[in-house]
C-alpha cells in the first residue's frame, strides 16, 4: 500500500513541484503573477465548484468546522507553551505559531486530496472548506499575530485585505447555489470547471517556483521544533480529533490528510511582508515540504484503515 500511495499520490505531485523549481531556476518565472493567477482565478473557481457539487450535509458542515476550530487552537496552545523554553521575543513566538498554525491546504493540500480520493465530491468539498478556513485564518490571525507582537499594526489595512479575499466569497457563493439547486448556464459552469481542471497543475507548479527561492539551511533547532509540532503532532491532533467526533470512512479520512499538510507558503509570505523572521518562515515552508514526502505518505496510508 505504501508503495503504490508513494508511486500514484505523493510522487506526481513532487514530480510536479520540482518541474516547477527547475523552471523557476531557467526562466525565472514571475512568481508575483502566478500567485495572482492561482489566488484570484484558480482557487476560488475550485472551491466555488467543490462546494456547489458538495455532498456535504449541514450537520456534517458544522463538524468540520467544529474540528478546524478545535484543532487550529490546539496547536496554538502548544505552540505557546513549547515556545516559553526558548524565551522567544514576541516577533519570534508569533512566527513560530504561525508556521505550526498556518499550513498549505490549498496549492499543496488540494492537489492531494485530488489524487488520494480521485476526484470524490464529498472529500473535496471538505478540503475546500479547509483551505477556505484556513485563508480566514491566515488572514485575521496570522497577520494580527504578527502586528501586535511588532506594535504596529494597522488593522484596518488588514481588514481592508481580508475582504478582498476572494475564496470567501466564492465558498458562500457556492454554498448558496448548491442549497437553492440554482441550475449555472453552460457559458459560466464550462469555464469554472476548466479553470477547477487546472488547479492541481498550476498549484503545485506555482509552488515548486516559490519554495526554490528559499536557501537551505539546517542549523537551527527552532525549525525542526516547528517541523515536529507541523508535521507529527499536527496528524496526531487530527487523529484524535477525528475519534473524538466519532467520524468515519470519507470524512475521517479527508480530514486526518488535510491535518498533515506541511507549513503554508502564505507563512513566508506574510514574515516578509512585515519583516517578521522571514528567514525562519522560510524554512519552516521549505523543510515541512521536503519531509512531508515522508509524513504524508504514512498518513495517508494510516487513513486508509478509517
Amino acid at each position: 500500500m505504501i508503495a503504490t500511495i508513494l508511486l500514484e499520490v505523493v510522487l506526481p505531485v513532487f514530480v510536479l513541484i520540482g518541474f516547477g523549481s527547475l523552471m523557476q531556476r531557467i526562466f525565472r518565472l514571475d512568481l508575483y503573477t502566478l500567485a495572482k493567477i492561482n489566488f484570484y482565478c484558480i482557487t476560488p473557481a475550485a472551491v466555488f465548484m467543490s462546494m456547489y457539487h458538495s455532498d456535504m450535509s449541514g450537520g456534517l458542515l458544522g463538524t468540520v468546522i467544529l474540528f478546524y476550530a478545535l484543532y487550529v487552537l490546539i496547536l496554538y496552545l502548544l505552540g505557546s507553551l513549547v515556545a516559553r523554553p526558548f524565551k522567544f521575543a514576541s516577533s519570534m513566538k508569533a512566527a513560530f505559531n504561525n508556521s505550526i498554525m498556518l499550513d498549505n491546504s490549498g496549492n499543496y493540500g488540494m492537489p492531494i486530496n485530488a489524487l488520494v480520493f480521485k476526484g470524490d465530491p464529498l472529500a473535496a468539498s471538505m478540503q475546500a472548506l479547509i483551505m477556505s478556513l484556513q485563508s480566514l485564518l491566515t488572514f485575521t490571525y496570522g497577520v494580527m499575530a504578527i502586528q501586535g507582537a511588532k506594535m504596529k499594526g494597522n488593522y484596518r489595512s488588514m481588514l481592508i485585505g481580508f475582504l478582498k479575499m476572494p475564496v470567501p466569497y466564492a465558498l458562500a457563493l457556492g454554498l448558496l447555489l448548491h442549497s437553492l439547486h440554482a441550475p449555472l448556464p453552460v457559458f459560466v459552469s464550462q469555464p469554472l470547471t476548466y479553470a477547477q481542471q487546472s488547479m492541481v497543475a498550476i498549484a503545485l507548479l506555482t509552488l515548486g517556483a516559490q519554495i526554490v527561492k528559499y536557501p537551505l539551511r539546517l542549523h537551527r533547532l527552532d525549525i525542526y521544533v516547528s517541523l515536529f509540532l507541523r508535521l507529527i503532532i499536527g496528524p496526531a491532533i487530527g487523529c484524535v480529533l477525528v475519534f473524538a467526533l466519532g467520524l468515519k470512512g470519507i470524512p475521517a479520512q479527508a480530514l486526518l490528510i488535510a491535518s498533515g499538510m506541511p507549513t503554508g507558503v502564505n507563512t513566508s509570505i506574510l514574515a516578509e511582508e512585515y519583516a517578521n523572521e522571514p528567514d525562519f518562515a522560510a524554512q519552516t515552508v521549505l523543510l515541512s515540504t521536503l519531509f512531508n514526502v515522508i509524513t504524508i505518505t504514512a498518513l495517508i496510508s494510516l487513513a486508509k484503515m478509517f
